[in-house]
């Protein structure tokens, strides 16, 4: 009898699926396809990386699947559920003025906090909602549903007519889903498109919606969720525990009881994929500011690594703000990267990628400011994320985040997440296995007392960038 489950990350990149023992939480084969470059895609692109990527993995053992998605993608579908454009993904930054002003047409940020937890940026879905009414209103009439990039992908492996389901978790990044009351909030969809289009069912955390059909035929389906929430989902972290995300987007975020509301919209106050709370803060610049660095000093990553760890902290005064393409926390979408302090004396390969490290955990450590200014603190840090792998980020982030470092083993946490919800789906409760720790690194005194200048240091030039 078929005993494995499967959990499907989606990501902005790629897709990634693994084949999971329930059990143990042991992954016994993976596969990966990438998608098209670029902030919109043809969802259908992320269909065939799936089918694909399942395809080669096998189906054969397995009895459950579920997808995790990267957030707040627009999928806008007609009457025969296909999309009717291109998706627009979390990181197209064109509905920025449109963010502007449904903030402004609801009352202000503090009346966008209350009501769904989270202050409109460019990346929210409710903000391309209004985008795609303005400027392309003939998609908009045509437009019968909008779905989240997981929920098309599990509306898909359900088949034709099985209505579009999604989860606690992802709605709450959509702009018009309130984790508080735990409803849709039509009368914010109505202020973003004009009118309230369909929209998915929000199941319970865990419900079983299968069978699946196509690639999934037979299987057990789960709702899926967010990327953020399925990441959560798989680490299980403890009380006082904020984890640390370096990928593509920088996230900072932890489990909570209670939800929030930051009027400043450094906060998003998620829902999580368990039936709690995921306050979080996200940058768009994390790991590929290093990539960036390295190419910019001509080596490759350990060549990077032992650059940054030769030179002293603070990299001799100069600053890098590293606004690559734009910024969502805080709100700056049309920034640049920024460098500051640069003289004669600091201006020597260690010292840019020293502040390159420097200035990407900076802004993620700024993230874990916010948290606390919202009643959310941690006594540690768990970091993950391909970032996570560089000795030169783990070796400096004790000391910016002044606190203990624990790095998590190498995984594909979005797709574990999403494997863990699967069995949760197939058995009816959540399993017990707990992701592997791998170290930790701790902030020395002296250390900590060198980041505080770095970060004074970078907050005056992030002003100016």
């Amino acid at each position: 009898m078929p005993s494995h489950v499967v959990g499907v990350d989606s990501s902005t990149q790629a897709t990634k699926v693994v084949v999971v023992d329930p059990a143990d939480g042991r992954v016994v084969r993976e596969a990966r396809r990438p998608h098209p470059e670029g902030t919109e895609v043809d969802p259908r692109a992320w269909w065939t990386a799936l089918c694909e990527a399942l395809g080669e993995v096998g189906t054969d053992d397995v009895a459950a699947i579920a997808v995790a998605g990267q957030q707040h993608g627009m999928v806008l579908c007609g009457e025969d559920g296909e999309p009717v454009r291109d998706a627009l993904l979390w990181n197209d930054t064109r509905s920025a003025d449109a963010a502007t002003d449904l903030i402004t047409e609801l009352g202000g940020p503090q009346a966008w906090a209350d009501a769904v937890g989270t202050v409109p940026v460019a990346s929210i879905t409710a903000t391309k909602l209004r985008w795609t009414a303005r400027h392309e209103p003939e998609v908009a009439d045509r437009a019968r549903s909008v779905l989240l990039p997981h929920d098309w992908l599990t509306c898909k492996l359900r088949g034709d007519g099985a209505g579009p389901v999604t989860d606690r978790g992802d709605a709450s990044g959509t702009g018009y889903w309130s984790p508080r009351e735990g409803r849709y909030r039509p009368d914010l969809l109505e202020l973003a498109f004009g009118r309230t289009p369909d929209l998915p069912r929000v199941a319970a955390p865990g419900e079983a919606l299968g069978p699946g059909t196509g690639p999934a035929e037979g299987l057990v389906v789960g709702p899926g969720t967010g990327d953020n929430m399925a990441a959560a989902l798989a680490i299980g972290a403890g009380p006082g525990e904020l984890i640390v995300s370096i990928g593509t987007s920088g996230t900072v975020f932890v489990a909570a009881d209670e939800p929030t509301a930051d009027a400043s919209g450094l906060v998003a106050g998620f829902a999580d994929a368990r039936g709690h709370y995921l306050p979080l803060v996200c940058t768009l610049n994390a790991a590929r500011v290093l990539g960036v660095g390295a190419s910019l000093l001509g080596v490759a990553p350990d060549g990077f690594d032992d650059l940054a760890l030769a030179a002293a902290p603070g990299a001799g005064g100069l600053v890098l703000v590293p606004y690559l393409e734009g910024e969502r926390t805080p709100d700056r979408p049309d920034a640049t990267g920024h460098l500051a302090g640069l003289t004669g004396a600091n201006g020597t390969r260690e010292n840019l990628a020293r502040a390159t490290v420097e200035g990407m955990l900076c802004g993620l450590a700024a993230g874990v400011d916010a948290l606390a200014d919202v009643g959310v603190t941690g006594e540690r840090v768990l970091l993950i994320g391909g970032g996570s792998r560089s000795r030169a980020v783990a070796g400096i982030a004790p000391a910016v985040f002044g606190t203990d470092v624990e790095v998590l083993a190498p995984a594909e946490y979005v797709a574990l997440g999403a494997a863990r919800q699967a069995a949760w789906a197939l058995h009816d409760e959540e399993p017990a296995w707990r992701i592997e720790r791998e170290a930790v690194v701790e902030a020395d005194d002296e250390a900590r007392e060198a980041a505080r200048a770095v970060r004074a240091a970078y907050a005056t030039a992030s002003r100016a960038a």
